[in-house]
């Protein structure tokens, strides 16, 4: 199921800035080696009190309001990765989540949705960045789209598509961020149904980073992914943010 991570995010996306200059599927030669990064949040150790961290990506489209009311509502914190797009487009989302700085650690999903792989890839049939200078444009509009919004400065990215090459990783990295990748897909990129989306979040285990998205409104998965929050709160877990805690991610994403 994790090739279907991000789909909902990429059948909406319109072609990238520049992906007419994108290479040609069948020009595309020795593609990069990728990688999918995991990773967890530090255990709590207690079976009754596991830890959860709760990612969204918004990618593309419209606010997921059965999602952010049950954040709020409920005081759930969560990390959302915004891109730039979707910030211009949800002004009104925007401002809650500036309204609830307490709840939510805003970060960067990148300015234009496009897989952050520096080498001529195609990703879900996407055009990757293509460059090392495409990847920094990438990850920079990103978070000058997030500054002019009214938040702070990102310290953690999440690609499109979740993937990368090493080179691209480590140049992110010396851009000073985090990577944030995952240890449960909650959603299947919000294609799931509502019934096997609930289950899967429902059974977040001590330690798990989930992925779900907070950008398909009509979409079945979240009705599912508002159910499970409910569910994940009444089994006493301890919600908590990306930054709020030791992190390990593998790939080289966070040490």
């Amino acid at each position: 199921m994790r090739r279907f991570l991000l789909s909902a995010c990429l059948v909406l996306l319109p072609p990238a800035a520049g992906a007419e200059d994108m290479p040609a599927r069948q020009n595309i030669v020795n593609a990069p080696k990728l990688v999918e990064p995991h990773l967890h949040v530090a255990r709590s150790g207690h079976a009754d009190r596991p830890r959860v961290a709760l990612t969204f990506d918004a990618c593309m489209g419209q606010a997921d309001e059965r999602i952010l009311s049950v954040l709020v509502r409920e005081r759930i914190p969560a990390t959302i990765f915004v891109t730039a797009r979707w910030l211009k487009k949800n002004p009104q989302a925007v401002a809650v989540f500036l309204q609830n700085l307490d709840l939510f650690e805003i970060e960067n999903h990148g300015r234009n949705h496009v897989p952050a792989v520096d080498a001529p890839a195609l990703i879900y049939g996407i055009a990757a960045a293509g460059s090392a200078e495409a990847v920094r444009q990438e990850v920079v509009g990103g978070a000058e789209a997030m500054l002019a919004a009214g938040f702070a400065a990102p310290r953690w990215f999440r690609g499109s598509t979740a993937k990368y090459d090493p080179s691209a990783i480590r140049q992110i990295r010396d851009m000073g961020y985090r990577i944030a990748g995952y240890s449960l897909n909650g959603d299947g990129g919000s294609l799931l149904g509502a019934a096997v989306s609930e289950k899967r979040i429902a059974a977040a285990k001590d330690g798990d980073v989930v992925i779900a998205h907070i950008n398909q409104p009509t979409h079945a998965a979240g009705e599912g992914v508002a159910r499970a929050l409910l569910a994940l709160k009444r089994r006493g877990v301890e919600f908590t943010r990306l930054s709020d805690v030791d992190d390990l991610g593998d790939d080289g994403t966070t040490q």
